[in-house]
């Protein structure tokens, strides 16, 4: 159970809300490690909307932490794909981190 930051430069093409959440909704029932699904979104918008630059974090609590093995209750993985402007440029890097997390970090 987790959630899902996206960010993206648009190069001509913006989609709705909605459809960003689809995109992870569709991505994330198929069986993978968050990594992957990560990078898949990322990767996915890119291709799809020729976007400048595309950020991805996903912030998630994992069964297998929290139940079983270490039992780790409240344990959060936290995992990001950076693509383009965002993987270039530190200034685009900070400000999409900044909106994300503000002062919660």
């Amino acid at each position: 159970v987790g959630k899902a930051h996206i960010g993206y430069i648009p190069n001509g093409r913006v989609i709705g809300l909605s459809k960003l959440a689809r995109v992870v909704d569709t991505v994330a029932r198929r069986p993978q490690v968050q990594e992957r699904m990560t990078e898949t979104i990322a990767d996915l918008l890119v291709s799809e909307l020729d976007a400048k630059g595309v950020a991805t974090v996903i912030e998630a609590t994992h069964s297998c932490m929290t139940i079983r093995g270490v039992k780790k209750p409240g344990s959060l993985c936290v995992t990001s794909a950076m693509k383009g402007t965002f993987r270039k440029d530190i200034a685009s890097r900070t400000e999409i981190m900044q909106l994300i997390y503000g002062g919660r970090r």
